[in-house]
Order: structure tokens, then sequence, then C-alpha cells
């Protein structure tokens, strides 16, 4: 495969599979930017719109199940099924309201969600969740049925308003409902444990740390993670405030203003619950309900004074009492609840929005989600609970693209429950920016999506610097390495990344940044290649690696992945010949300490000894390209090395390498680094290069990091190419040759200086 081409390969985002058909075929009532999302998701073929209240969600999955031209049932709350069947005759569309899996036609269903359990999947060839934030509301048992009976649904679409970017859960159970992947393994790519981190300083150098956190676990998008993030959210869902997040015109959709009017009511005679003499913090759940039946009468009062005679209004409330109260105060008012008959909501949720009924009260739960409610422009909160999501909602029925006058909202709280309201403009306030922020983070993927446009691979500036003994090559070392003569290098010594996506960077160039083993050792293959190339005859490539601790997030099962087995069958596919292999001993407690691996600690060895284990030793692997090699290497000829030095060495197990013995990282790491760099041991390096290379030869790393392997190389008078794609690195490795350079070009002066005189 071209290496273009497999880089494109290795991007994050969901397959195609839908059905492509021309603009002409969707209907004219639809505005260019809904048109043009209907196109988009009928490509797609399972994906999520994520509109904003009433740029069209219903026009555009009408449209969606009408073009695809097979059985389609679409789920959505109660009470908006039969507001979705009036919108479907404004388009022509005929859609059926059932609440039964007896009596389906061909063509497009409807039915609410409580309704599932008596629907076959089968019997669709495709399936719409309306209002499908539903899914993060659902409990998780109902939520998984969902999920579970539509999963060889070929067609599938998602439609909600905008989340929060940071909801990762929401945004998890849309792409396991479509098929994208399941929420884990959306955690497993983007997402990192974020579980009581904190910040520490080593010589002024900031380093996060993680602890425990037993109230449950914290997940935060992984910084090197955010481009790759999007651009995979953008594959799959789009996401619109307003039609010119996208480069539409907002004609028709500008927003009048909405004024939110907190009234706080002055009660005296509501007593703590706790038994304390005052009221100095709302405690929990039962202080809040407590509160709101024990001011009832006085919020009552207070409420049927703002209340006018002339126009709409929808009061919304929270208990059962409060909503009987209003009702029986408010003269011409209709109640809502959740005992009332589907019928009977639906009809007056449409007397409403007709202007037959002047006063609807109802819940949030029963009216707030849906609903078109901009005929009517004032509505009051008959108390407030701290769920942001209801409360925007709630507003969003008459807020919405379609409103004429500009909105009040008034809010009747007693002034013991001021703390509520300022939660929930807090909760509102960070919701705007998040939402503002998702929106921008995607939006030229979104545009490269909708305009079907393939965003090019981007340039990681290549650069080279050099010095008398060395050059460094910045940028991708499958391109940078063919800049070097075949057969020029004599030896190549490195640790490869493992794959671990988006640890250091979000480039699809590097080599970390890979799925799984799959497309690691595809990637990992076209630098093995390179290597083979540049090595000349009969001489070797010293590998550095370990076997790997296998997670169950990731591998499906807690144990260890043999690495060095795998890497020596990608360099014997190659053509390289495995000759041998040194094993470089670890100290088991300071790993445990460090991988913090239950396995090697003591506590385990006392528990359960069958889940304890040696600690992970790392391995030099050694490989021999194919040919002849045309000049002996000769450590011993050249004092580099005795007989007693050889049998310590050969025997296989390599003692005495400090596992500290490193040059200094901390100014290579840069501050999106999710995890310190662990540079190769200097003992190791000068082990391989003793052995293995002569004085003036050239040693080569494709992965040089900060330059351990150029430094050793320099410091025992070898010459040095090496190439590295992290630019914090780059430059940090170039300080350490150049420092290298210097130390060797000192001590050369010393020692001159020592035999002239």
């Amino acid at each position: 495969m071209i290496y273009e081409a497999f880089l494109r390969s290795k991007r994050i985002r969901a397959d195609l599979s839908g059905v492509e058909v021309s603009q002409s075929q969707i209907h004219p009532m639809l505005f260019p930017f809904q048109r043009d999302v209907t196109l988009w998701a009928l490509r797609k073929g399972r994906a999520a719109i994520f509109l904003e209240c009433g740029l069209g969600k219903t026009f555009i999955q009408l449209e969606w199940a009408r073009v695809l031209g097979v059985r389609t049932l679409i789920v959505a709350p109660l009470s908006v099924a039969r507001q979705t069947v009036r919108e479907a005759q404004k388009i022509g569309i005929a859609v059926h309201y059932t609440r039964s899996g007896d009596d389906l036609k061909d063509g497009i269903n409807i039915t609410n969600y409580e309704m599932l359990e008596h629907f076959r999947a089968d019997a669709f060839g495709a399936v719409v969740l309306d209002e499908s934030s539903i899914l993060k509301a659902l409990t998780g048992q109902t939520r998984r049925r969902v999920t579970e009976m539509f999963a060889e649904t070929l067609y599938r679409l998602c439609c909600t308003a905008t989340p929060a970017p940071n909801d990762h859960v929401e945004l998890g159970n849309h792409a396991e409902f479509l098929g994208i992947c399941t929420e884990a393994e959306m955690r497993a790519m983007f997402f990192i444990n974020a579980n009581k981190e904190h910040t520490f300083f080593v010589d002024d150098v900031a380093y996060r740390k993680k602890g425990s956190n037993k109230a449950g676990q914290e997940w935060r998008l992984k910084h090197s993670a955010e481009q790759p993030f999007f651009h995979w959210l953008a594959s799959w869902a789009i996401s619109l405030t307003t039609p010119s997040d996208l480069g539409y015109e907002d004609d028709g959709f500008v927003l009048p203003p909405m004024d939110v009017r907190p009234i706080f009511v002055p009660v005296d005679d509501v007593a703590p619950s706790d038994g304390s003499l005052f009221f100095t913090k709302l405690k929990g759940i039962g202080d809040r309900a407590s509160i709101r039946k024990s001011t009832t009468a006085a919020r009552l009062q207070t409420l049927t004074g703002i209340i006018d005679s002339e126009a709409q209004w929808i009061v919304w409330c929270g208990l059962d009492a409060e909503s009987a109260a209003v009702a029986s105060a408010i003269h011409g008012a209709v109640e809502v609840t959740g005992a009332d008959t589907p019928e009977y909501k639906a009809e007056q949720f449409e007397a409403f929005q007709d202007g037959r009924v002047r006063v609807l009260v109802s819940k949030g739960r029963i009216a707030g989600f849906g609903l078109n409610f901009q005929n009517a422009h004032k509505m009051a909160f008959f108390g407030l609970n701290d769920s942001w999501e209801l409360f925007y909602q709630c507003c969003r029925r008459m807020w919405r693209f379609g409103q004429a006058e500009p909105v009040e909202v008034h809010i009747v709280l007693s002034e013991l429950e001021a703390e509520i309201y300022q939660n929930i403009m807090r909760k509102d306030a960070m919701a705007r920016r998040l939402r503002s922020s998702l929106v921008e983070s995607v939006r030229r993927f979104e545009e490269d999506e909708l305009q079907m446009r393939d965003d090019p691979i981007p340039d990681d500036a290549p650069d080279v610097r050099r010095g008398r003994t060395w050059t460094a090559l910045r940028g991708d070392s499958c391109e940078r390495l063919r800049e070097i003569p075949d057969g020029s290098v004599d030896l190549s010594v490195y640790s490869p990344p493992f794959a671990d996506l988006f640890t250091y960077t979000d480039s699809p160039r590097d080599l970390g940044n890979s799925r799984g083993w799959d497309e690691f050792f595809q990637h990992y293959s076209f630098i093995v290649r390179e290597v083979k190339r540049i090595t000349k005859p009969g001489r070797l490539t010293c590998v550095h690696t370990s076997d790997i601790p296998a997670m169950l997030s990731r591998d499906g099962f807690i144990g260890v992945r043999d690495f060095p087995g795998a890497v020596i069958r990608c360099y014997e596919e190659e053509g390289w010949q495995f000759v041998g292999r040194a094993f470089v001993q670890k100290n088991p407690q300071a790993q445990a300490i460090r991988v913090k691996s239950k396995a090697l600690l003591f506590v385990q060895l006392r528990k359960d000894s069958a889940d304890s284990r040696p600690a992970l030793i790392d391995q030099v692997l050694l490989f021999k390209a194919p040919g002849e090699n045309a000049v002996p290497v000769t450590p011993v000829e050249h004092g580099e090395i005795d007989n007693e030095t050889w049998i310590e060495w050969a025997h296989g197990i390599w003692t005495g390498i400090r596992e500290t013995d490193t040059l200094q990282v901390a100014e290579g790491r840069g501050a999106d680094d999710e995890k310190h760099v662990c540079p190769l041991q200097l003992g190791t390096i000068q082990r391989c290069i003793t052995l293995y290379s002569n004085p003036g030869e050239i040693v080569c790393s494709p992965f040089m990091g900060i330059g351990s392997e150029g430094y050793q190389a320099i410091k025992q008078g070898r010459r040095f190419v090496g190439c590295e794609l992290k630019d914090s690195y780059y430059n940090l490795a170039v300080r350490n040759l150049t420092r290298a350079e210097a130390d060797v070009e000192r001590r050369t002066l010393f020692a001159d200086t020592e035999v002239s005189a």
C-alpha cells in the first residue's frame, strides 16, 4: 500500500453505509442547510443530527426516511409523536402513529419509547430515535435493550439538540446505538481517567499525577486527542446552533431575546428539617422537597399575580400537588399529568398550539421535550429542581426558531431556594460556552463532510540540524529515512513506541497512534522496510522491547501481551534474520511502584498468588540484514571489550544497568503529553554500540526521542543519524547531541594537551 493511502486509512472515522442521492430528490420546502444535512445523513446511513431546537430536525428525519424508501420506525417521546404526524403533512408525508407492532404500514411508522417492547426490529429497514438525548436518561438496562434491539438495523438516525462536548456519556451512548463503537472503546481511544488529577513540580516543570476516586471514575479528553476526536465526531454527527455555523444564511433563524426573571418569595415560617434554628443552606433532596411543599401557598399567590388574562402561558411544575394547586387557582387553566391517557395529552397540547387553551399546566418531563409551543411567549416555573437540561428543554419549547416575540421566563421560588436558581444559571453559562466550543471545534471537519471534501494529511514541517558527527531529521521516519542512502548505516539502535492512542501527538504519522496491533504493525512495517534498505549487508539492528500489560478495557482480558514476539514476526516478514536477544534485568519493586501493577505487590502474593506475575523484563532483539558483512566488527581489537566482559554479557541476561541511567527528560515533555517520556537506559545503548559497531561508523535511530542513542553513539566515537516526529523531543535531542559532541571535543582537547605536555 502507498504510505499516503495508509495514513488516510489510519484516521478514526465512521464508515459509510448509506445511499447517494441528488439534491432534486429532497423536498423543496427544506432550507438549504436542512437539505444538505439530509443528503449527508443519507450518505452516512447511520448518523446523529445535533441541531438546536427549531432548526428542523423533524423535517430532516422525515425526508431521510422517505428517500430511503424502506419501512421505518420513528421512536419519540409520548408528547412528540402526534406532533410529528402533523408536521409530516406539511411536506406531504404520511406517518402512521402506532402503539403496537400489530398494525404496521409500509413507509413511516412512529411510536413512543415506552411501547418499544411491542415491536420487532426485523420488521423495519430503518429506525430514527427522536429526542435521542433520552438515551442518557434511560436506565442502563433499557438503554442497552434499545441499542441491542436495533444492532442489526442497516439504517439508523439519532436526532437531538446539541450536546456538550464534555458529556462523553451522551456521545458514547449515541455512538454505541449507531454501531460506530462502544462507549468503552470511545473512552479508550480519546479519553483518560482523570480521577483526582493534580499537578506537582520537578525543577519548575509541571507534571500531572492521578489518584483514586472512590466515588466513581471521571474522564477527560486527552490533550493530543482533541483534533482527532472532533474529526471522528464530525464523521458521524452534525452539530448546529444556527445555520451560519456552517456558512449558511441565518434568515428566519434569528432568535428574539429571552428574558429570565427570577422572583424570590419571602417566607418566615419554614423550619429547617435538621432541627436547627435557621436555614443556612439547602441540604439535599429532602430539604428541597420540604421547602417546595411548605411554600406552595406563598408562591402560588405570587404566581397568580404574574399571569395576565390576555396571553397564553405555560406553567411548569415539579410536584403533583403544585400542578393541581396551580390549575385550580388560574381560571381556564388545563392540567396535563402523567396519569392522563396519551390521547388526552395530545388533544390538550394541540389545543394549546391552536390557541384554544390559554394556560397549560404540566411537568417538564411530560411536555418539556420536543414539542413546538412557539405560538406562545410567556412561561413560568413554579419552582425549580437542579436539572439544567430540564430547565433548558422547557425554555426551548417557546424560545425556538420561528418564535416572533421576545420570550418571558418567570421563575417563582422561595427566597430559601435562591441557590438552586444560581446553580442553574451557572450550569447554563457553562453549557453555552461548551456548545459554542463544540461547534467551533468541529466546524471545519463538518464543512468537509457536507461538501464531501477529503481533508489532507497535515504536513509535519520537516527540519534538519547537523553537527560535525551527527544529523537530526525532524519528521515522519517513514519519509525522512528515504533521504538516507542505501546500505549506508552500520547499526541501528532504538525503542519503538507501543500502540497507545494520542499519548504524545495527534498525528496519524505517529506510530503509537494505532487502534490495535494490526494497524500498528502495518505502520511499523514501513519503517522496518526502510531500516533494512539503509543497513549494510550482514549488519545488525537492535530493537529494545518489552512485554505489554493487557488491560480489560482495551484488550478484553487482564494479563500480558507478547510484544517482542510480534516484533520478531514483523522483522522476519520483511526479510530480516532474527539472531538472538538479551534480557535486561529489572527491579520488580520499582516497577510495581511505577506502573501500579497489583500483580507485583506483596498484598497480592498473600491474597492470591495466581494473579501475581514476574516483572516485565526489557528485551533487546537482534536482527541481521541479509548478505555478508564486508567490514568485521572488532570490539576487542579496539579495546572496548575483553573476555571477562564478553562472558558477562554473552549469557543473555544483562545485569548492572541502572534504570535511572538516562538523559533528563523534563525539557522534552510537552504540556499535552499524557505519559512521561521513558528514554532508553544509556547502559543498554552502550552495550549494543560496543558489540555491534566499530568506532567511526554510523549508528541510526528511526525513533530518536530526546536523542539517547545519538548521545551515546557520539560519546563512543561513532557518527549518528536519527529521526523524530515530535517537535519538543526533537529540539531537546538536538541540544543533547550538541552537548555530547562538545564533551567529546573537550575531552579530546584535554587528551592532546596532556600528550604535548
